[in-house]
């Protein structure tokens, strides 16, 4: 985690602001302005004494679509294009989430910093210290996985799922809904795409000191700035390593991150930036999971177990995690039409997990006395892991051309991309361990690992050929239209069976959207979008592979830009559905009957309303998420995946004159009847928890301390389908000390 706002970063921005699931699921698989801080700011670091020189804003010095951003409002991204586009002119909802804003809120992991976003739900398990799981618009967002630099970090939908690291982000990127006319198969709920930081003309040097509760210690380091005289050849590295320890059972939390990049520009039409990231894990398991009776539904005898229960084992959790990516970013100008474009990356990561869960209801004990105290005292437990090695290769060409003619512009893109995986897979969860007593728990005895549910290994393929048009009328109008054809290939063989499966599959999307941009920063906008999944199964009647799952989406939606100001608000209502999905009927035979439909309304509101005051915002009103069509007729008017009707979020922040800076949020969660409404007539209660920060900066340091979940509340983040819960995060606490020269 970074801190907000250098003392020079505040000087930079104010000169220049009046300026500018398995094989499905896998198949389903720039710099700071180039403007030096005055001398005079350097010394005292004092926005209120410091005097501005003139500045000369060139193309490099404006804000681009993987920049850094002094504060919280970013104008421009690629992830709803794949180019370098205003947001205000792409027709789809967008949220940006940038480093300065990460910092404000204490967001030390991904979820953190998506917590303020709308559509996103990050309490689908709970406290959870593997992965970011989320869910977008009603929909899971954890497989095919998410997006670096525009290129996918897919998954298995098991364990072998690649990390991010806030510290070596420049942007987190949302874009909401249907999206695989950009990026292939994927959910219907949308993208996260994670913007590295990359290497910077302006020299940049900071050290970060962190200390936190849990025995957390973490020092890290981001140095970027020209490695030659005429600023041809850039370097940037930032790397952390942390120390420390889990919420509960005395494990550890261990991680270290090394992020190198390099970047040439032989000439101001051509760049190439090479990026390579190392990432290290070797921590325990940190997870609040308990039995639907006993958590949010009290026994018969009325008794509800501890929230501070820890149900796994300490001396058998562990998570260890190993990856590394190479990669490179390349762009040449062929004329001021033609710009072609190619984006690499070849990755391979390690998992070794294991863990031991809670069953599903207390142990009874005396069936003869059901309400013999007994009989509520003990749970069962059993251990689950999976060891993985992934491979994975992608790239994307593009050729990008710039037409103009009369009051007409199109901006043609033209790509292909592909991405080869390569999953080895050994899966369990079955097998023996201890009862405990849940009022005097004793971590202790033999775990005994049972027969594994999964030993393969997958190879997947995917070829994706896209034509992308952005047209505009005049200063007015912004027409986006696109198609892309996709070809998959998944190849298993299961190890348990000694059998291989092969499976292919092609798919069409589109997508079109219109935009009017009108003079005084109002943009409404209109929008269809498609995605799909390939489902990776084979149905048992025709012997046929199943169709792809697919996605599709209308949105109306106005956003507001007021000129001259640093302030953006939206709003987006939107009926997606999920089609084509596979259940199962009375006698368990799969169709792929099934559809899913989510509705609702999402405002969003990023502003710094005065010099010293930044505000983020959002509420989500979803009146209608229900499985609409299944094979099972009693799924059918209940919720999938559990989306309460009402979420709402807000941050705001200032800083004196003195350096003192302050801020606050609060983020609620209406109630919900949990996924699948297994819990009915019980409901998952609303909570609402707090965030604080206070710092102070001064010359060239910057202090802070952030609190997530201020007051410590303990609550109940989701049930699942399968009779547990998940308690959401407890309190943290992180005290931050940054010198940048």
């Amino acid at each position: 985690m970074q801190l907000p706002f250098l003392p020079r970063q505040r000087l930079l921005h104010a000169s220049l602001a009046a300026a500018f699931g398995t094989t499905a699921a896998l198949w389903s698989v720039g710099s700071h302005a180039q403007t030096s801080a005055p001398a005079a700011a350097a010394a005292d670091g004092n926005p209120a004494s410091a005097t501005l020189p003139a500045v000369t804003v060139n193309a490099e010095s404006e804000e681009s679509a993987t920049s850094h951003v002094d504060g919280y409002v970013a104008k421009r991204s690629s992830t709803g294009t794949k180019t370098d586009t205003p947001i205000i002119e792409t027709p789809q909802s967008i949220s940006v989430v940038t480093s300065d804003r990460m910092q404000a809120t204490g967001s030390t992991t991904l979820k953190d910093a998506l917590s303020y976003s709308p559509g996103v739900a990050i309490t689908t398990f709970g406290a959870d210290s593997r992965y970011d799981w989320l869910t977008l618009r009603g929909f899971d967002a954890y497989a095919p996985g998410f997006y670096l630099d525009g290129l996918p970090l897919r998954n298995n939908g098991n364990w072998g799922v690649w990390r991010t690291q806030n510290y070596g982000a420049e942007r987190i990127e949302l874009l909401r809904g249907p999206a695989s006319v950009l990026y292939g198969a994927s959910g219907p709920g949308g993208v996260v795409n994670v913007v590295s930081k990359r290497p910077t003309a302006e020299p940049l040097h900071e050290l970060q000191m962190q200390i936190g509760d849990h025995n957390r210690k973490q020092i890290a380091g981001d140095f970027s700035g020209p490695l030659d005289a005429d600023g041809k050849v850039l370097y940037r590295v930032v790397g952390l390593i942390r120390d420390g320890d889990l919420p509960a059972g005395k494990m550890p939390d261990r991680r270290s991150y090394f992020a190198p990049s390099i970047t040439w520009r032989p000439s101001g039409d051509t760049k190439l930036t090479v990026h390579a990231e190392i990432d290290r894990t070797r921590a325990g398991v940190y997870n609040r999971i308990q039995p639907q009776v006993g958590s949010l539904i009290p026994t018969a005898i009325g008794t509800r177990l501890l929230p501070s229960l820890a149900t796994g084992d300490a001396n058998y959790d562990h998570f260890n995690s190993d990856q590394w990516l190479v990669g490179y970013e390349f762009e040449h100008r062929v004329n001021d039409t033609v710009t072609v474009r190619q984006n690499a990356r070849y990755g391979e990561l390690k998992v070794d997990y294991a863990g031991v869960w809670p069953l599903r209801r207390l142990t009874t004990v005396d069936a003869r006395n059901p309400l013999d105290p007994l009989n509520f005292m003990f749970l069962g437990r059993y251990p689950t892991g999976s060891r993985e090695r992934v491979t994975s290769f992608s790239i994307d060409n593009q050729v990008q051309a710039d037409l103009r003619s009369g009051d007409w512009q199109h901006k043609v893109l033209v790509g292909l991309d592909y991405q080869r995986n390569r999953i080895d897979q050994y899966s369990f969860s079955t097998g023996t361990a201890p009862t405990i007593n849940v009022y005097a728990p004793v971590y202790v005895g033999p775990i005994k690992e049972g027969a594994p549910w999964m030993n393969a290994d997958t190879r997947l393929t995917q070829t994706g050929l896209y034509l992308q048009d952005q047209i505009k009328w005049g200063d007015r109008w912004a027409l986006t239209l696109g198609g892309r054809y996709d070809s998959g290939d998944s190849d298993v063989f299961d190890r348990l069976t000694a059998k291989s499966t092969g499976i292919s599959q092609h798919k069409f999307t589109k997508r079109a959207g219109l935009v009017y941009l009108a003079p005084n920063g109002v943009a409404p906008y209109l929008s269809y979008t498609e995605s799909f999944s390939p489902t990776g199964r084979l149905d048992p009647v025709s012997r046929q592979p199943f169709k792809p799952e697919t996605g599709k989406q209308y949105e109306a939606g106005i956003r507001y830009q007021p000129p001259g100001t640093k302030q953006s608000y939206s709003a987006a209502i939107f009926d997606l559905r999920r089609q084509n999905y596979i259940s199962n009927d009375a006698n368990f035979i799969p169709r792929q009957t099934g559809e899913i439909q989510v509705r609702g309304l999402e405002l969003e509101a990023t502003a710094e309303l005065t010099s010293r005051v930044n505000l983020t915002a959002s509420y989500g009103y979803t009146p209608r998420a229900i499985v609409t069509a299944s094979a099972n007729p009693a799924e059918i008017g209940k919720q999938a995946n559990a989306v309460p009707r009402h979420r709402f979020a807000v941050w705001a922040d200032y800083r004196f004159t003195n350096g003192v800076k302050v801020g606050l949020g609060a983020r609620y969660t209406g109630s919900n009847y949990g996924d699948g409404e297994k819990v009915a007539p019980y409901k998952v209660p609303a909570s609402t928890v707090f965030d604080a920060m206070i710092g102070y900066d001064f010359e060239r340091w910057s202090l802070a301390l952030n609190l997530r979940n201020l007051t410590n509340k303990d609550f109940i983040a989701n049930c699942d389908q399968f009779g547990k819960c998940y308690y959401g995060a407890p309190r943290s606490i992180v005290a931050t000390a940054a010198y940048r020269w």
